[in-house]
């Protein structure tokens, strides 16, 4: 997590785009999903009512039912940024392309400098510019078949400078910044324009032809810890769910989105499906269960593999109960000239708990590579081996073999 962070301070300071068992007794490993059969709730007729918007368009419909299908067998492998963060700034194609040889199946990408108070929409500006670049990032990907997930550090709604609690150094704004956005608080107008800004981007998110495409939004992750403002030191239960609902509201009914899938995604502190649910804001309002894990894989341990996949587990058993999606919405271990990397990182821990214990997960997605660190190595590394190994599991999906994933079947 406080190499994740550093990347993303980084990124502010120099205007560089980035980016044992539980209480379920989850024990023992096997290396593989056994072949198992369970009968499906989800159906092509009733795939809607499993959504969190039953207006969604066809292609959106077709993601959710697509990516809740493969997650059966198979997982796609995806990277914040790939397109745009490079290790040693090495520029061109992704860094997973130059390890593989071929693009990831899932694209990451941010709405922090989008929304920044410092975007005036000119063509001369900086952050305007990264717009640009961000969305023309998620048509690629989406004209190569690939999926697309938005995260969102969201800067606080007081001087709009960070996003980071610590940063903010008045005490009465810092216990009431979450709160300030409530209906009703005095950010709370602040909040809507800047959902305004997030309505406009996905609303003219279309391909060649006009038509909409398909993203996975998850605002406010990592919820459970301190560190950004919004995390639940600093709001209730109650308070964070009533936001979520607004938010999923607003964009939905509101701004009339219906591109989008909502991703609920705290990080690794949840390991029972009552502490994973305390903020869970309804059925009706999410589609995605995720999990942000660093911390689990940072010692190389099989002990924390095994954690791993309890968690994981947990959320996807939650979703075929509730017949959502589930998936690892960030991973990784960065390496640094001074830090190297794990032994079979990839290949062995990642893989392990991703498909240990019947675990049935759309997606894993890596963080960022920048200049100065990788968590995806590019070719010439002395783990690229590693990596390169795990997507070629029978389970990995890149670019190259990812499945339809906007066209519903037929039947």
């Amino acid at each position: 997590m406080k190499n994740k962070l550093f990347i993303l301070s980084l990124a502010l300071s120099m205007l560089t785009v980035l980016g044992c068992s539980d209480d379920n007794g989850y024990v023992g490993m096997s290396p593989t999903n056994p072949v198992e059969e369970t009968p499906d709730l989800i159906t092509v007729a009733n795939v809607r009512s499993y959504m969190s918007d039953p207006n969604a368009t066809q292609e959106t419909v077709a993601l959710f039912y697509n990516l809740k299908k493969l997650s059966k067998t198979q997982y796609l492998v995806g990277q914040q940024d790939a397109f745009n963060g490079f290790y040693n700034n090495v520029s061109g194609s992704s860094d997973i392309k130059k390890a593989t040889g071929n693009d990831p199946a899932l694209l990451g990408s941010d709405f922090m400098f989008i929304t920044d108070k410092q975007n005036n929409g000119q063509p001369d500006n900086w952050f305007y510019q990264q717009e640009l670049k961000i969305t023309s990032d998620v048509k690629e990907a989406y004209s190569k078949g690939m999926v697309n997930i938005f995260c969102w550090h969201l800067r606080e709604p007081y001087n709009q400078d960070t996003f980071y609690a610590d940063d903010i150094t008045d005490p009465l704004q810092k216990a009431n910044v979450f709160k300030s956005i409530l209906p009703g608080g005095e950010n709370h107008e602040l909040y809507k324009s800047k959902l305004d800004k997030v309505a406009d981007v996905f609303n003219h998110l279309t391909d060649n032809t006009g038509k909409l495409i398909p993203v996975i939004f998850r605002p406010f992750h990592e919820f459970d810890g301190n560190w950004f403002w919004w995390g639940a030191t600093y709001c209730t239960p109650d308070e964070y769910k009533l936001v979520w609902k607004f938010t999923v509201e607003y964009l939905r009914d509101t701004k009339n989105v219906h591109n989008v899938l909502y991703a609920f995604s705290p990080d690794n502190s949840y390991s029972t499906a009552s502490q994973y649910l305390s903020r869970y804001p309804g059925d009706a309002y999410v589609d995605l269960l995720g999990i942000d894990n660093y911390g689990d894989f940072s010692n190389g341990s099989t002990a924390g593999v095994t954690t791993a996949n309890n968690k994981l587990k947990m959320i996807s058993d939650l979703a075929k109960e509730k017949v959502k999606i589930a998936a690892m919405t960030e991973t990784g271990y960065r390496v640094t000239t001074s830090t190297a990397p794990i032994n079979n990182f990839f290949s062995n821990n990642i893989y392990t708990a991703m498909t240990a214990n019947s675990v049935e997960l759309a997606f894993v997605m890596f963080w960022a590579n920048n200049q100065d660190g990788y968590y995806v190595p590019p070719s010439g590394q002395s783990n690229t081996q590693d990596f390169k190994d795990f997507t070629l599991k029978g389970e990995s999906v890149l670019q190259n073999t990812i499945p339809q994933m906007y066209v519903l079947p037929s039947n």
